[in-house]
């Protein structure tokens, strides 16, 4: 085995205006010193190269459980969220994650998603009936809506409980950004409480009247005799509810902004171009920038020696402008040829909602885009302070 080198130490707050609004230099300038560099911000080792991400994304000797020497109690106030937080299928390893996705899987169907393709047509030509005259803020007004109503349709959730589902997603997620505080945490546990109260009463009513949607398939889903607890089934549906929102968000957020700001024209929107240019968003800005991972044992990787509990930032966005992988990575160009890039995750934890994440995104987008060619930005876009998520605060635009 090659010897250990010592590891460059980078200095980057993860709060900082310049950085929330343009991380992407400093992904330039830690990827220079390797696979692996010391985030001192952070207090751990990230990885930077697409090498590195993607191997350790797949690496089965890290995971994302908090090894069992580790597990403390969390602090009485956050007992709503933690106690989501302890069901969440994004939370576990196998066997506990094996037995949940295979549940989740049985459920969320290629036939399920694909049945929903009509309705997002039909919801985005809506949305977009409705756009203003003058200008307008696109994210709330479409970006928003077109993922969290189409994740109501397929779990079988009131669409005008989307307000509420909208509040309670976006202070549970804040718990995972830097700029957390304790009124971050305040609400957190105050929007897990009121999610799962809704959840089991929601639930118990699918029980006595099962209808054509995910939240029933879930209920009556078996994998080897074993169904999901209510625990579970609250968990899992926050979790499809949150990540099935948040992420399609920022991914169409960030992909407007690209596309207005480099001047991208309809026809790379065409049936025979949107799923490189839908892509190329994804590579290109990212709506998460970092996931972590426990190792689980002592291990070496990339010049550096991981010990049991260490654990490590993988930083996505990073990935996705490597060099090495990517010719001219800052640069957005929608006729690239597909590489797989790290947005969606990868192994045992890749997003179960990626289908319909691009389908989401190929519709709203093309279909945007035929209507109106001319779509422009009234205001300079700006970056929110959540990383590690990566989205706009607003997006301002005219048709």
């Amino acid at each position: 085995m090659a010897s250990l080198r010592r590891m460059k130490t980078v200095f980057q707050s993860p709060v900082d205006p310049e950085f929330v609004q343009n991380p992407y230099p400093f992904y330039d300038q830690a990827r220079a010193s390797g696979d692996l560099v010391h985030w001192e911000d952070y207090g751990k080792v990230a990885a930077v190269s697409q090498r590195a991400v993607s191997a350790l994304l797949k690496d089965r000797r890290f995971g994302r459980e908090v090894p069992e020497e580790m597990q403390t109690p969390g602090p009485e106030h956050l007992a709503p969220w933690l106690a989501v937080e302890a069901h969440s299928l994004l939370e576990a390893e196998p066997p506990r994650h094996t037995r949940l996705r295979a549940l989740v899987m049985r459920a969320f169907t290629s036939r399920a998603i694909a049945a929903l393709e009509p309705s997002i047509h039909d919801l985005t030509h809506s949305l977009i009936d409705a756009f203003p005259d003058q200008p307008f803020d696109f994210l709330s007004t479409f970006c928003t809506q077109v993922p969290v109503i189409t994740i109501c349709r397929l779990l079988g959730v009131p669409e005008d409980m989307s307000p509420s589902l909208l509040r309670w997603s976006h202070d549970m997620v804040a718990m995972y950004q830097a700029s957390r505080t304790p009124e971050t945490e305040t609400a957190a546990a105050a929007s897990s409480q009121a999610f799962a109260d809704f959840l089991i009463d929601y639930i118990e009513q699918r029980r006595n009247d099962p209808q054509d949607d995910l939240i029933t398939r879930l209920i009556v889903a078996e994998e080897d005799g074993e169904k999901l607890s209510r625990e579970e089934l609250v968990a899992t549906c926050i979790l499809l509810l949150n990540a099935g929102h948040e992420a399609t968000v920022h991914s169409l957020g960030n992909g407007v902004k690209t596309v207005l700001q480099n001047g991208i024209g309809p026809q790379y929107f065409a049936p025979d171009s949107i799923d490189r240019t839908v892509e190329e968003i994804l590579r290109f800005d990212p709506p998460l920038h970092m996931f972590t991972r426990y190792a689980y044992e002592d291990i070496d990787a990339f010049g550096h020696s991981f010990k049991r509990g260490d654990e490590v930032a993988l930083l996505l966005g990073a990935a996705n402008r490597d060099p090495a992988v990517w010719s001219d990575p800052d640069r957005f160009d929608p006729t690239r040829a597909i590489v797989t890039n790290t947005s969606f995750g990868g192994g045992l934890h890749f997003c179960v909602g990626a289908p319909l994440a691009r389908m989401e995104m190929r519709i709203a987008l093309s279909t945007l885009f035929d209507r109106y060619p001319n779509l422009r930005l009234s205001a300079e876009p700006e970056y929110s302070n959540t990383y590690h998520f990566h989205g706009l605060t607003k997006l301002m635009v005219q048709i």
